[in-house]
């Protein structure tokens, strides 16, 4: 299963839908829907907006395993994120963040779990 399929299979039983109810409403086959969900298929343009519309989700929610987001816009919409908040808490948020990188450039997560 794919990343994308298995997107649309975790919204759809999160909202207690059968494969069959999904394929209903967005006028597909289950057959198609199960394939999808599999990663046996990708469906057509047409066919993810009918996904998304009957389960009621956006396109980015079901494509987030799928797409990579570039750095530097990360960077940048975080960096607007920190700006609209008060002082100290953009301190305390940027001193987290400096204790992170500092804790990365010494080996991160991976050095800790051999030790």
């Amino acid at each position: 299963m794919d990343g994308f399929g298995r997107r649309i299979q975790d919204c759809r039983q999160r909202q207690g839908m059968k494969q069959e109810e999904l394929a209903e409403l967005s006028k597909l086959s289950t057959a198609f829907i199960s394939a999808i969900e599999r990663g046996v298929k990708k469906p057509s343009l047409e066919a993810f907006i009918r996904i998304a519309n009957a389960l009621n989700v956006s396109s980015d929610e079901l494509l987030m395993d799928c797409l990579e987001v570039r750095f530097d816009i990360r960077s940048s919409e975080l960096g607007q994120m920190i700006e609209v908040l008060k002082r100290p808490d953009r301190e305390a948020i940027l001193d987290v963040v400096e204790v992170m990188i500092r804790h990365a450039e010494k080996g991160g997560v991976d050095r800790q779990r051999k030790v």
